[in-house]
């Protein structure tokens, strides 16, 4: 009896691995890698917008060529929701919520519905690819008041790339990429912040004995730099070598982690979207 249980452990096992993979297939491009644990009855929907704040979150492809770290369900969906729960606790901001529990949304690049999220964030975007269409609706959605917080990625190549997709959607001629003063109303909306925090991975963290930098000597200075609207907002924030999603995805984990990480990253996070909610 025992050993007919294993075996049939080990065949569901195996159907388990086919499915996935060939789920995956059917989102894989040639070159790119697919969209990772999507489940398309969480993608937003015009109906899910109740009036309250929704963290949105954009997914996207990943190019090979790209930096190869992860992809952009990487801190979800417990970042979306607990960064969700301590605006709610933190400020007056009206979260939507049910029973209890924030409704953090997915969006597609394409999607109409981006356009009802003030704010949207992308996580590990050292390999995003954005086609001709992404990259003419997500310009769209930025110039008419949106605002992109794009974090989680680490090194000189994941910046090149990524400056290189975002620069397709907003030319740096016209449009160029600043490093933000800590004298930027964004370090005060709501908490004096003196310089940007190195939040790394819990996993690399503890591996090392508290290290920070996950790149070595790659990336050892963090930094928040900024694309600005003619009026001088911020319309793309990116948080390069340091990983604020981790700050609040695994805030719970370990009580030295949570007091050396969670807090200086929730003030980050909740200045952020202070800012984005109210320029």
């Amino acid at each position: 009896m025992r050993r007919r249980r294993t075996i049939i452990l080990i065949l569901a096992a195996i159907v388990a691995v086919f499915l996935a993979v060939r789920v995956e297939a059917q989102f894989r491009q040639r070159g790119f890698r697919g969209f990772g644990n999507l489940r398309l009855g969480q993608l937003a929907r015009e109906s899910d917008f109740d009036g309250g704040f929704h963290f949105c979150r954009a997914y996207f492809r990943s190019d090979f060529r790209g930096d190869s770290a992860g992809n952009w369900s990487v801190d979800y969906p417990r970042a979306d929701i607990n960064l969700s729960i301590r605006l709610s606790e933190l400020t007056r901001t009206n979260v939507s919520m049910t029973n209890g529990e924030p409704n953090p949304l997915l969006v597609r690049l394409t999607d109409d519905v981006m356009f009802r999220c003030p704010f949207i964030m992308m996580t590990e975007v050292g390999s995003a690819y954005f086609d001709e269409q992404e990259t003419e609706r997500l310009r769209e959605y930025l110039l008419k008041g949106g605002f992109l917080w794009a974090d989680d990625f680490w090194g000189s190549y994941a910046w090149e790339w990524w400056a290189a997709q975002i620069g397709k959607v907003l030319p740096r001629s016209e449009y160029p990429i600043v490093d933000l003063p800590p004298s930027h109303p964004l370090f005060s909306s709501q908490f004096v912040i003196q310089k940007v925090p190195q939040i790394a991975s819990i996993n690399y963290w503890a591996a090392t004995g508290g290290d920070t930098s996950e790149r070595g000597a790659d990336s050892r200075e963090p930094h928040a730099r900024a694309i600005l609207d003619k009026h001088g907002n911020i319309m793309v924030l990116m948080t390069h070598n340091t990983d604020l999603g981790d700050s609040f995805e695994r805030e719970a984990d370990d009580p030295q982690y949570f007091y050396q990480m969670s807090v200086p990253g929730y003030a980050f996070g909740v200045n952020t979207l202070l800012y984005a909610l109210t320029h």
